[in-house]
């Protein structure tokens, strides 16, 4: 029997999960098990939403993987032992294995600025996003820290919802800075109308009990720290000996294995792939196509052939800016900006789309994992 272990069911680890359950259904020699905190699916394209008050699907993991033959341990990782192949769940249940896929994601770097660990809501988890919609109704202004997609998201989502708040959207660059100078004036305008406050170009020094002070000296008063500035991934990998980068990803080679021992597979977040543009950075995008040419590179050495190289081109930049409007960037391969993009409802539908579209695409990786490889873009002549 060959045993398969992923950790993390998060997009590429559920993307993996499926996948991989599909090609090997038909072999009585091989088990895959997966091991997540939660049995509930994570949507972190939702989270935003979440923490403004909405309620969403309720999406459970035992559901999706019924008839697949996949086994879920529900439980924490708590340490990897690479040389006996050995994971240990809740410091109670070991799991031997004989490959592993690491896909454990990464979560808010709050400790990179003083306070934010203590003071700061996240929006790691649903439960995290939960915990500020419930203290919404009681607050008066709210300080989103970090002016990348997700705070862009964030802040927009609560000042639609909560018209009562104050928000205040802080970071070092612009809001939508990767976007073409059109597409960025029509998300100004987008933040303006919510009546989101934007300071960028600030270095956030620390979070208080009132708020958030940056390097200038200013402080901007808050009731509530919403803390999307920057990520970082478990220590696991690092400690358990295998090589990472200096963000402590892991290292892989073209086929997704890690370059110190190949019977470990990484993907999504948690994975440093370099690609001919330059190491992807995480997303669902490039998450779940991740997970899926794991699985099939796993396949593929069981039947004693070697994996191909992965190739990956980023396609759109997808930006929600409340529920009645959105911004959607069409990009290069490399993630540079192309001239398209799409604005107001026509991007709403577009990005809802987008955010739907896992959890019923992980069923069709199970029914059509063959399939589900023609689901991404290769790059062309920037990966090749």
């Amino acid at each position: 029997m060959t045993s398969i272990v992923i950790l993390g069911a998060g997009y590429a680890g559920m993307a993996t999960a499926m996948s991989l359950a599909g090609r090997t259904r038909r072999r009585s020699d091989v088990r895959v098990t997966l091991v997540n905190g939660s049995d509930r699916f994570t949507e972190r394209l939702r989270l935003h939403q979440i923490a403004s008050g909405q309620e969403l699907a309720d999406l459970r993991i035992p559901t999706l993987l019924a008839g697949t033959g996949v086994d879920l341990v529900r439980g924490w990782v708590t340490g990897i032992d690479v040389h006996a192949k050995k994971i240990r769940v809740d410091d109670e249940r070991v799991l031997p294995y004989d490959t592993l896929v690491y896909a454990l994601g990464a979560t808010a770097d709050t400790g990179a600025v003083p306070g934010a660990g203590e003071l700061a809501y996240t929006l790691d988890s649903a439960h995290d996003a939960a915990t500020l919609a419930r203290a919404l109704p009681d607050l008066r202004t709210v300080a989103v820290c970090g002016s990348g997609l997700t705070g862009v998201e964030a802040a927009a989502e609560l000042a639609e919802r909560h018209p009562h708040l104050r928000v205040t959207l802080l970071g070092r660059q612009e809001p939508g800075a990767r976007l073409t100078p059109k597409a960025r004036s029509y998300l100004d305008a987008a933040l303006a109308r919510l009546g989101v406050q934007v300071r960028a170009g600030v270095e956030i020094e620390k979070v208080t009990p009132g708020g958030v002070e940056v390097a200038d000296g200013a402080t901007t008063e808050a009731d509530a720290v919403l803390w999307t500035g920057g990520v970082r991934v478990s220590p696991l990998a690092a400690a358990a000996g295998l090589r990472v980068d200096a963000h402590g990803r892991i290292v892989t080679d073209a086929a997704l294995r890690s370059v110190s021992h190949p019977s470990v597979y990484a993907v999504g977040d948690a994975a440093a792939v370099r690609q001919g543009y330059g190491t992807m950075h995480g997303t669902c995008q490039g998450g779940m196509p991740t997970g899926a040419h794991a699985a099939a590179s796993i396949a593929r050495e069981l039947a004693g052939a070697a994996p191909k190289p992965f190739r990956f081109g980023y396609l759109h930049l997808p930006l929600s800016l409340g529920r009645e409007d959105a911004v959607v960037q069409f990009t290069h391969p490399d993630d540079s900006p192309k001239r398209l993009y799409l604005t107001g409802k026509r991007a709403v539908w577009y990005k809802e789309t987008v955010s739907s579209s896992p959890w019923p695409s992980f069923r069709r990786l199970f029914t059509s994992p063959a399939v589900g490889m023609l689901g991404w873009r290769r790059g062309g002549r920037y990966t090749r």
